[in-house]
């Protein structure tokens, strides 16, 4: 059985490899940067809004259980239902026994990277209900039995073709004339027409929430193509599920992040959709559910909310600005990584989420160039926690031995120049006697890593310290 690591070594060379597939990235990418830089000039300050993103995150991560304390308190009083779920296990199994106790057979979902990370779909179809992405990206991903590449484009690594072929072989009927056509319009035409009987037959619909507003006990979402609010408003049964750090203060904050998380994601003013949904269907009001349920995820994140250090990793608003910043997300895409969140911030918040020494890798897969850390459009110190991940992963009591061994003799052996000399000597005269030996590249081969693969370096007799002293005065 392949570790993540030996997984994503071995996704990573494979992507990395398909030419078409990083040129299809690439070209979605530069897309991308170019109406983001549109979209930022049509601020005043855009650094200036960076900042006031970062204060409202930072003020609602430091009174987190105040605000999430008043967010249920409203959302309960307009008829509401607020659960609190430890772990994926408590929010699936909630869900679930909700729509069994309910009847539920169809349910539409709109997009969510935590009904990802919970794997909501797959418990539900287990209990015999059909589930739909009703998001096109996450729609088109499902037909493929792929989680989503990207975080905000779910399908970016396909091209038209791709989908097109695709459509004619899942959604046959629903092509219409055209079903040789490779247009965007008829592809779009095509999904909706498949998704439209589901909506209307859909007891359930479940959304995520971009942000969760205390003081008005309401759900933000933004959505590009509108389906959240089909999915809302139609089926008797919404469920809202969000982790508990997508909380904020106040509904005007709603004024700052929702034009940032547009420019930052899409390139956008503004989302094509943003909806506050507060409850279910009150007297008098001709559409929207019969219950209103909302899922607080925890799922470690108190855990992370604890590491003053790396807290700001909860600023994160899901934008995805950091994915396609990143030279090496560019390079090997996002199902390589084997997570819900790809990326730096995948690379950031997965090992917090699911385990540092299993997915201590990720922390690695970075140039280290900060290129994610300016992306941010809330300030996340993205490549500094890359740095602090390593540095806990070595000081992470389950490492192997042999590695905790070698770090502590490096340590010793850094705290004295005499040492370190020491140790240098030592090392490079056993190095050379490997070499002549022939034993280069073998088990006993310390460089056995770099060898395996590629010619050793030549190792000087005389370290840079002994020549300077006998050369540096001339």
């Amino acid at each position: 059985m392949t570790t993540p690591a030996q997984e994503f070594l071995r996704a990573a060379a494979q992507e990395s490899a398909d030419i078409p597939r990083r040129k299809a990235i690439r070209h979605a990418v530069d897309q991308y940067d170019a109406a983001v830089q549109h979209g930022r000039q049509q601020f005043l300050d855009y650094e200036g809004a960076r900042q006031k993103c970062y204060e409202i995150k930072w003020e609602a991560l430091n009174h987190l259980d105040e605000y999430l304390v008043e967010f249920e308190k409203n959302v309960n009083a307009r008829g509401g239902h607020v659960f609190w779920a430890d772990t994926a296990e408590d929010a699936r199994g909630y869900i679930a026994a909700l729509a069994t106790q309910r009847g539920v057979r169809t349910v539409v979902k709109s997009k969510s990277m935590v009904t990802e990370e919970i794997h909501l779909t797959a418990a539900l179809e287990k209990l015999g209900m059909r589930v739909f992405e009703t998001d096109l990206g996450e729609f088109i991903v499902q037909l493929r039995n792929e989680p989503p590449f990207h975080i905000v484009t779910p399908a970016m690594h396909l091209t038209r073709a791709d989908i097109a072929k695709l459509f004619r072989e899942k959604l046959a009927d629903a092509m219409s004339s055209g079903a040789s056509s490779e247009e965007p319009p008829e592809l779009v035409a095509a999904a909706r027409r498949a998704l439209r009987q589901a909506f209307f037959s859909a007891e359930m619909g479940i959304t995520g929430a971009n942000f969760l507003i205390a003081d008005a006990g309401m759900i933000a979402i933004t959505t590009n193509e509108g389906n959240d609010r089909l999915g809302t408003a139609v089926p008797r049964i919404h469920v809202a599920i969000a982790g508990i750090e997508k909380v904020v203060p106040r509904l005007e904050d709603l004024a700052m992040l929702w034009p940032v998380l547009a420019t930052a994601g899409t390139g956008q003013t503004i989302a094509c959709y943003n909806s506050l949904i507060g409850g279910p269907r009150a007297s008098g009001e001709i559409d929207g559910p019969e219950e209103f349920h909302v899922v607080l995820l925890d799922n470690g994140r108190t855990n992370l909310l604890a590491d003053a250090e790396q807290r700001d990793v909860l600023h994160c608003i899901r934008c995805g600005s950091c994915l396609n910043a990143c030279p090496v997300f560019r390079t090997v895409g996002g199902h390589a990584y084997g997570t819900t969140y790809s990326g730096p911030i995948g690379s950031v918040l997965t090992p917090h989420l699911r385990g540092l020494n299993e997915f201590q890798h990720l922390s690695y897969a970075s140039s280290l160039c900060g290129a994610c850390t300016s992306a941010c459009p809330v300030k996340i110190d993205l490549h500094h926690h890359l740095l602090h991940n390593r540095r806990n992963a070595v000081n992470d009591a389950d490492r192997p031995w042999s590695e905790r061994a070698g770090f502590k003799l490096w340590k010793w052996a850094m705290q004295s120049a005499r040492r370190f000399a020491f140790v240098g000597s030592v090392g490079r005269a056993a190095v050379r006697g490997l070499h002549r030996l022939g034993l280069a590249g073998t088990f006993l081969d310390p460089l056995r890593t770099w060898t395996k693969f590629r010619a050793a370096p030549p190792i000087p007799r005389k370290s840079f310290r002994a020549m300077w002293r006998e050369n540096g005065s001339r």
